[in-house]
C-alpha cells in the first residue's frame, strides 16, 4: 500500500517531541506514504472531512487512548471518521489508534490514563472490530510492563474479548475476517 495517508497524531500530544513519534512518521514516509497531517484538535470538522476525502487511508497513531477519544468526541470528528471508514476508507491504527477501533476503550485504563481526559465519560470506541486490542502485550516497553498487561487480562479478560498484540504484530481486517500477522 502507498499513497496519501491522513496522519492523526493527537494521541501523542502529551508526549511532545518524543523520538518514537518522529521514528514512526519517518518509517511511514520511507514506505512510500505521503503524509497529510490531520491534527483533529485544531482542524475544523469541515476541513477534516475534506482531508479525509482526499486521502487513500487514515493512520491513527499511538499515545494516550483517552486523550485521542476525547479529541474525537469534543471536535465532532468521531462520527465523521467512523462514517468515512465504514464507507470504505482504509483505517490503520497503532497502539491508541488500534484501541479506539474496539467497541469500548475502558479496558485499557491500566495502560493509559483516563485522567488525561477528565470530561470524557463515554468510552465507546469505533467498533470497527468486535475485539478489544491490547497493544504492547509482550511487556518489553518500560511504561507497559508485563504486570500491566496481566492486570488488563485479570480485570477485563472475562468481560472483553481481548486480543493481545506484541510489538511488530498487526491485525488485518477485510470483509469481517480478522487475520493476525
Amino acid at each position: 500500500m502507498s499513497g496519501k495517508l491522513a496522519y492523526i497524531g493527537d494521541a501523542a500530544r502529551s508526549y511532545g517531541d518524543a523520538s518514537w513519534v518522529l521514528t514512526e512518521r519517518n518509517t511511514l514516509a520511507s514506505q512510500g506514504f505521503e503524509l497529510v497531517d490531520l491534527p483533529l484538535s485544531t482542524t475544523p470538522a469541515d476541513q477534516a472531512a475534506s482531508i479525509l476525502d482526499s486521502v487513500d487511508a487514515v493512520y491513527a497513531a499511538g499515545g494516550e487512548t483517552f486523550d485521542l477519544l476525547n479529541v474525537l468526541r469534543t471536535t465532532g470528528t468521531f462520527d465523521l471518521l467512523k462514517s468515512k471508514v465504514e464507507a470504505g476508507l482504509t483505517y490503520i491504527g497503532t497502539s491508541a489508534g488500534s484501541v479506539i477501533a474496539s467497541p469500548n476503550i475502558e479496558y485499557i485504563s491500566p495502560m493509559d490514563n483516563p485522567g488525561i481526559a477528565p470530561d470524557l465519560h463515554d468510552y465507546t470506541g469505533f467498533g470497527f472490530v468486535d475485539i478489544s486490542v491490547v497493544p504492547h502485550a509482550s511487556g518489553t516497553i518500560p511504561s507497559y510492563p508485563v504486570t500491566t498487561i496481566a492486570e488488563i487480562v485479570a480485570k477485563y479478560g472475562e468481560t472483553h474479548p481481548l486480543q493481545l498484540l506484541r510489538d511488530g504484530q498487526a491485525l488485518i481486517v477485510e470483509d469481517g475476517r480478522i487475520t493476525l500477522v
